[in-house]
């Protein structure tokens, strides 16, 4: 195994929070659990998927909000909160009454573009300005000021019993530079460092310049740091799908080899119109998957990670996983549990 000079700074998980439709309490409740087991692993973040009309968390913002009264230590983040479908006034006041909740462990991860499926619910998501909501990047940038506590009005003072304020509030003020861009583009990327903000960068990308994942989202991250304020020390955290097998039964081997083997040939080659390329879900003992991240050009490029659970697993599943994250794969890059 390579040596682990530059070790793993910073370990999170990603969970998507699935659940059943009869039963939406216990996915939830399932999710918090997951939580707060990291919190015990040592885990330095955890962060919650965002899904709408489908059987999944729609709503990260609350469910974090929760898991800020059954943690104490460990960083809270969405990744990643698709733009479209929210108000950024409204929700920078639901990020910094979860931050201010949170002692400032909120860790907001955001993304723009047109809502999944817009022409079908357009209607009932913006059925007065459908044709005219903008989806670019002006939308992020409304949302920062807005959290980084520039005026929202220009109304303040009292009125009668009640005292108004020209910005939003609560106002958190380490907020702002915890904002996260999840981008799979070399444009993203740029807009992202220009902005100050930090790169949250996935297992899917846009094959603009190459066809070697590692070597597309390694451009992504120079880009980044390069248009950065702070240059290499812009924070970067990378999300594949990791499946350490040390503590597995046979039969969860064999269901997660199976799992990564029917996603595998979408990492062939570029998929769809946009040319998407994904990266392949890492399933393994711990000391092979650390080769194969010591041997992925982009991993090397970056002090902390936020490793993706599968979709579809059962509850036993995560614990087992984590576990072996928590106390085999990430000691051998080199990480140490938070305490």
């Amino acid at each position: 195994m390579p040596p682990t000079s530059q070790p793993l700074q910073k370990l999170g998980f990603l969970t998507i929070g699935l659940f059943d439709e009869a039963d939406p309490g216990r996915g939830h409740e399932s999710t918090l659990e997951i939580i707060e087991l990291g919190e015990r692993l040592g885990f330095d973040s955890a962060w919650v998927r965002h899904r709408h009309l489908q059987f999944g968390i729609s709503s990260p913002v609350a469910v974090l909000a929760a898991a800020t009264q059954r943690t104490q230590r460990i960083e809270l983040g969405t990744a990643v909160i698709p733009l479209g479908w929210e108000n950024p006034l409204r929700l920078a006041e639901d990020l910094a009454t979860v931050d201010i909740l949170s002692g400032g462990r909120l860790n907001p991860g955001i993304s723009v573009g047109p809502p999944m499926h817009y022409d079908q619910v357009k209607r009932a998501l913006h059925p007065d300005t459908a044709g005219m909501e903008d989806f670019g990047y002006e939308r992020v940038q409304r949302l920062l000021d807005f959290v980084r506590g520039k005026p929202a009005t220009d109304f303040s003072g009292v009125e009668g019993f009640e005292v108004f304020s020209e910005r939003v509030q609560p106002h958190s003020p380490g907020l702002g530079r915890r904002m996260w861009y999840g981008g799979g583009s070399l444009r993203s990327a740029r807009w992202a460092g220009e902005h100050g903000m930090n790169l949250l960068t996935s297992s899917v990308v846009k094959a603009e310049e190459s066809e070697d994942f590692a070597e597309v989202q390694l451009s992504h991250i120079r880009a980044f740091r390069a248009h950065h304020p702070e240059g290499e020390r812009a924070r970067v955290s990378q999300g594949l799908v990791v499946i350490p097998t040390d503590g597995a039964t046979s039969e969860q081997r064999a269901r997660y080899e199976g799992y990564a083997a029917k996603r595998m040939p979408r990492t062939a080659t570029p998929q769809g119109p946009g040319r998407l390329m994904f990266a392949p879900d890492l399933v393994g003992p711990s000391e092979q998957i650390a080769e194969q991240l010591y041997a992925h050009a982009a991993f090397r490029e970056v002090h902390e990670v936020a490793f993706a659970l599968p979709f579809t697993f059962e509850h036993e599943d995560y614990v087992q996983i984590l576990t072996d994250i928590a106390t085999r794969l990430g000691p051998a890059l080199g990480w140490r549990p938070a305490v």
